[in-house]
């Protein structure tokens, strides 16, 4: 196969595995505080897909057509919109249902889930939306008969999804709020007698992990242009995968998880066969989780006595 295709596919799968390594963050902070998955995530992702489409013909309705403020005011409103969802997702799904049984806030999650994905069916219709490309040109590179090319717009998700991870990295390790986070994975009892809102603290969690969703459902509207209101599911999915493969719980494992995840759909797409692309990724989970049940960065859990 010509080296040209190959670089391509590895391009396109950086691009892809950003994006789940972005939505994958959400799942894995949510967890690493409560020990449980936001199945509800994947669908805030989708909710900011809409939100972008939206707020992009909001400002072409007041004749502004300048790339970065578009993306400002986009990646704003998502982000504010977005981090409202994942409050009110933690204060309707989670928090009533904390004490109970840890199948109990699932099935309500699961139960978020579908109630979001028919609020946007039914307001803003069934069938496929769109959005106009925003940021044209890419950089090209020629290889012999071929060559390679990644768009502006790619690089701007590969650059968004290191700096978040970054962010939240230096977050998590950096600051009073981080260490509150930690104190709260480590021991929420605990945590509370020595003063820590716990119940803040997690609701800030699901505002962050949303607002990550958020600015992949951006830059992923504007590169792909289309989308519509079962996205969310498909998409978390991937990213949930993403994360258990990096290491649930680690932030960087969930960045690796996506990229890796991402490549190899890409890859497997190119080379052999886009039909079996998610058996192939799936398949590759499946061993990494016979070799390494908690994931590529992720700690064994040890089980409190």
């Amino acid at each position: 196969m010509d080296l040209s295709i190959i670089l391509q596919q590895l391009v396109n799968g950086l691009t892809l595995g950003s994006v789940y390594g972005l939505i994958a963050i959400g799942y894995t902070m949510v967890y690493g505080i409560i020990g449980m998955i936001n199945f509800a995530h994947g669908d805030v992702y989708m909710v900011s897909a809409y939100l972008t489409a939206i707020i992009i013909a909001i400002l072409a309705f007041f004749g502004i057509e300048s790339f970065p403020i578009i993306l400002l005011a986009t990646l704003a409103f998502t982000i504010v919109i977005n981090g409202v969802y994942g409050w009110t997702i933690e204060r309707v799904a989670y928090r009533p249902l904390r004490g109970s049984t840890r199948l109990a806030p699932l099935i309500s999650a699961i139960g978020m889930s579908l109630v979001l994905q028919n609020y946007v069916q039914i307001s803003q219709g069934a069938r496929n939306q769109g959005v106009p490309v925003l940021l044209e040109g890419s950089i090209r590179i020629n290889m012999g008969d071929g060559f390679v090319q990644m768009s502006y717009i790619q690089m701007l998700i590969v650059i968004a999804a290191l700096l978040g991870m970054g962010l939240l990295t230096w977050l998590i390790h950096r600051t009073s709020l981080g260490r509150k986070c930690r104190a709260t994975q480590q021991d929420r009892k605990m945590a509370s007698i020595l003063g820590i809102d716990t119940d803040k603290v997690i609701s800030t969690v699901f505002v962050i992990g949303a607002s990550m969703a958020a600015l992949a459902g951006v830059l992923v509207t504007m590169n792909y242009g289309t989308f519509d209101f079962y996205v969310g599911f498909i998409t978390g999915i991937k990213a949930f995968t993403a994360a258990v493969l990096g290491g649930i719980g680690s932030l960087p494992g969930a960045m690796l998880g996506g990229i890796i995840l991402g490549l190899s759909e890409s890859l497997f797409s190119g080379m052999i066969n886009t039909d079996y692309k998610d058996v192939f990724a799936f398949s590759l989970l499946v061993l990494i989780m016979i070799f390494k049940p908690s994931g590529l960065l992720g700690k064994p859990e040890v089980e409190k006595v």
